[in-house]
């Protein structure tokens, strides 16, 4: 399906000369004078190598098709990652290179957003939070306030997250899954 390369935004997915690119991200540059463009920061899914491409704004481009749905984290091994869809029971085994950052963040039994395109994964979304036990931190300080600054800790994925001073090791928090940063405690 052709589409104006303005229309197109961060994940979606084009194909250029038979290969399947995700789009990192997309701006619109309109100079003083001559054309408006597109600039396309794009990464080939087949071998993770990143490109940039600049389109006329009324260019058209080839739109992939992509199937987004929910599927369930079942476990990690040499293989992959492995998906179930919910659906039907289908698995799925995702490469390393297509979860990237979002490995740290997979739990057992988590549901996911994970886009295929002819039943390959090549995208996945993850819960915007997730909740975590903090594992290691210092001990809390006599006096100081709880406004005033943020301790370091690390948490059960092994990942460090700044935290509020009265908190312990053993308590579960809930962290952002795009930048790994305190939300709040967990409610059990």
């Amino acid at each position: 399906m052709k589409v104006a390369a303005s229309s197109l935004r961060k994940g979606s997915v084009v194909d250029i000369d038979g290969k399947l690119y995700v789009v990192l991200n997309a701006e619109n540059i309109h100079p003083g004078k001559g054309t408006p463009v597109t600039q396309l920061n794009m990464r080939r899914i087949s071998d993770g190598v990143k490109i940039s491409e600049r389109y006329r704004t009324t260019e058209q481009v080839e739109r992939a098709f992509v199937d987004e749905r929910d599927h369930t984290f079942l476990y990690q091994d040499g293989e992959g990652f492995h998906f179930m869809n919910p659906e039907n029971y289908d698995q799925l085994v995702a490469s390393p290179e297509v979860i990237g950052d979002a490995a740290v963040y997979l739990q057992e039994g988590m549901t996911v957003s994970l886009s295929t395109h002819d039943g390959v994964p090549i995208a996945i979304t993850l819960p915007q939070r997730v909740t975590l036990e903090i594992v290691e931190t210092e001990p809390a300080v006599k006096g100081q306030t709880a406004s005033s600054s943020y301790k370091p800790a690390i948490l059960s994925n092994g990942q460090r997250a700044m935290i509020p001073p009265y908190i312990t090791a053993g308590t579960k928090i809930v962290v952002l899954t795009e930048d790994g940063s305190y939300v709040e405690r967990a409610k059990d």
